[in-house]
């Protein structure tokens, strides 16, 4: 019922995407927030773990690398292994300030946002992945989103060895969950793959092996498609007066 309410309130359009490391969902969410804006729509660009200074402070907490200190200081600090819980507790904690302070205002005011990661990554890391509940991690988002769900979801699909190199390409900026074992990625691809399957009308997976011109073009194909639709039944969407 929340999630019905929750709907009904709002008159702006939730899209985001999704995907493993690597899939190149990040570079693709700015070509289409600049697609849209230039078919006149207003847009409003965030992510997770982040959106805003508090969540963004967590963000920081969960994908830090403690590798990353001088030998001397792991000897003398061991590293603390971060649990299950506590990654998706830190999750539930930053999205619930990203909801209240970002998502749900601009979704109000009738903007478009495009959200780099939501709730199908927790469901697809902390559930497929780390083995937690899938039905207690879907409880606590209920509790932290008051049932905000995404209009559409765009899943950048592509294999495990292809997005990990993409990401060896810029190793400095990978973060903890990038150094995770072959094993654990595999299990995220098919937990996202298995949420699409579950969800086939909210998910549409993009194939993102693909030329990133190409791949931009059949995000925009499935985002205008999905636009008009809305538009037809009475989306009260805003555009942009600049």
């Amino acid at each position: 019922m929340k999630t019905t309410q929750t709907k009904r309130r709002r008159h702006g359009i939730f899209i985001t995407l999704e995907g493993i490391e690597g899939s190149g969902k990040t570079t693709q969410l700015a070509r289409l927030a600049k697609f849209l804006r230039e078919k006149g729509y207003r847009v409003v660009e965030t992510r997770e773990p982040g959106g805003t200074p508090l969540a963004e402070q967590i963000r920081g907490i969960m994908l830090n690398v403690p590798s990353t200190m001088p030998r001397e200081q792991q000897a003398a600090r061991p590293v603390e292994p971060v649990t299950p819980e506590c990654e998706a507790a830190l999750v539930f904690a930053a999205r619930a300030q990203h909801v209240a302070h970002v998502i749900q205002p601009a979704l109000q005011e009738g903007a478009i946002v495009l959200c780099d990661r939501f709730f199908d990554s927790t469901l697809a890391y902390q559930g497929y992945a780390r083995g937690m509940d899938v039905r207690i991690l879907e409880k606590f988002n209920q509790f932290a989103t008051s049932g905000l769900t995404p209009d559409l979801t765009l899943l950048f699909d592509l294999p495990v060895n292809t997005g990990l190199a993409r990401r060896r390409q810029h190793d400095s900026e990978q973060n903890r969950l990038d150094r995770e074992t072959r094993q654990f990625h595999n299990r995220v691809r098919k937990g996202f793959l298995e949420l699409a399957a579950h969800d086939p009308r909210r998910i549409k997976i993009i194939g993102a092996a693909e030329d990133p011109d190409r791949v931009a073009l059949a995000v925009a194909a499935v985002v205008c498609k999905f636009c008009s639709r809305q538009k037809a039944e009475g989306s009260q969407v805003v555009r942009s007066r600049t």
